[in-house]
């Protein structure tokens, strides 16, 4: 989750990057290591999150729940201190964050390549890979510090799906391609789809996780749409858990190919156990 417009050029696979999260944590903290701490135990004991441990986030995630917790831990602390997430958001990770992303999958493929632009804190790329461990997650970034991150949580959490690049979507336009795009708080819907089209193969589905001016950014993105020879749009609810406000997402699918079709690209060696 990052804005497209940040980073630098440059593309990295995961294998030999991933190391110890605590040795990456403490060079990442090194300029102010005890006031970071203390603001992270600070959101930890103001904010635990009231999820933790619910029933009901277990059964929905199933299988996938266990390394999505591991997931939660790394983010409400080492993704606080890193300021991949605000401390405020530590106690509401699973509702606002987690849950969030894992809405998506109802609407995905199992198999497959999924190319998550903007990944940031791996949201919802890392949260899709461990539910749909069929499906090859590329996790495209442009900003190095975050790449880092998501190279050592792919390895902490032992996602052998996840590919992480480093760079943005319109500097990958013919080299990859995949059945499947998903953002997440990126850019409005007409740049995305500039950026995110050229990704798709002929029938492949953009996935963006929206809010409630979602039907305003597909009216404003109609000429765009045409132009990348997108289908109809559609503005969906994807609901998890009772009480967890649901999520709005905007599917797009690729009817036509209007610009020269990229080859897919080599598949990166993806990340083993750290």
């Amino acid at each position: 989750m990052t804005n497209q417009s940040e980073g630098s050029t440059d593309s990295r696979g995961l294998g030999s990057a991933v190391g110890s999260l605590a040795v990456s944590s403490t060079k990442a903290a090194a300029a102010n290591p005890s006031t970071d701490r203390l603001l992270v135990d600070q959101a930890l004991v103001d904010s635990t999150d009231p999820l933790t441990g619910d029933p009901r986030v277990m059964q929905y995630l199933g299988d996938s729940y266990e390394v999505m917790a591991r997931f939660h831990a790394l983010l409400s602390d080492q993704g606080v201190v890193r300021g991949l997430i605000g401390p405020r958001e530590a106690g509401r990770l699973w509702e606002r964050h987690l849950l969030n992303s894992a809405s998506v999958a109802a609407f995905l493929p199992s198999q497959g390549r999924l190319i998550d632009v903007g990944s940031g804190a791996g949201l919802p790329g890392v949260v899709l890979a461990a539910m749909l461990p069929g499906v090859e997650v590329t996790l495209l970034e442009p900003m190095e510090r975050r790449v880092d991150w998501l190279e050592e949580v792919a390895g902490r959490l032992g996602l052998a799906n996840v590919v992480v690049l480093r760079g943005r979507a319109e500097e990958i336009h013919g080299k990859i391609e995949a059945e499947v795009v998903t953002a997440r708080a990126v850019a409005p819907l007409d740049r995305l789809v500039r950026w995110t089209m050229p990704l798709l193969v002929r029938g492949g589905v953009l996935v963006a996780l929206k809010g409630r001016q979602a039907s305003s950014e597909v009216a404003a993105a109609r000429n765009v749409l045409k132009k990348f020879g997108a289908g109809p749009p559609e503005v969906l609810e994807a609901g998890t858990i009772d009480g967890v406000e649901s999520t709005t997402v905007v599917r797009i699918t690729r009817a036509n190919v209007r610009n020269p079709k990229a080859s897919r690209g080599p598949t990166k060696k993806p990340a083993g156990r750290g």
